[in-house]
């Protein structure tokens, strides 16, 4: 499977076919799937303990095939979840991403990592 061919709809269907297959949707609610993606974005954060921001592209190359595994673990857990919810994840994904961009305007953020509510008293100084 690539990305470039394989949609969000099929790996719902491949996600949801292993749970059942296995019997585990008695195991998945809510609350314990967004447990388990708390855990499973840790065991990816944990690649990344201890080095800088530059090292972590090291990290990156030094133990790719275990980062891809953890974040692999992350989305499949988060298709789990959507399944259980009935979230349809691009929908989501698209309104979630016209929320940040009315946060984040171009014209004040570009290039900045201030938090949004610093863009917001930004907004009202540039009206005054």
């Amino acid at each position: 499977m690539k990305d470039q061919k394989t949609t969000i709809e099929q790996l719902k269907k491949l996600a949801k076919e292993f749970v059942e297959e296995r019997d585990w949707q008695q195991f998945h609610s809510p609350k314990n799937l967004s447990c388990a993606i708390t855990v499973e974005a840790s065991e990816l954060l944990e690649k990344f303990t201890f080095v800088d921001s530059q090292e972590s592209f090291k990290e990156l190359e030094t133990n790719r095939q275990e980062i891809e595994d953890e974040l692999a673990d992350v989305v499949f857990t988060a298709l789990c979840f959507a399944n259980v919810a009935k979230i349809d994840l691009a929908s989501a994904i698209a309104n979630k991403l016209e929320e940040v961009k009315a946060k984040y305007p171009i014209e004040l953020c570009k290039g900045r990592k201030d938090k949004y509510t610093a863009y917001k008293d930004m907004k009202k100084n540039s009206k005054n």
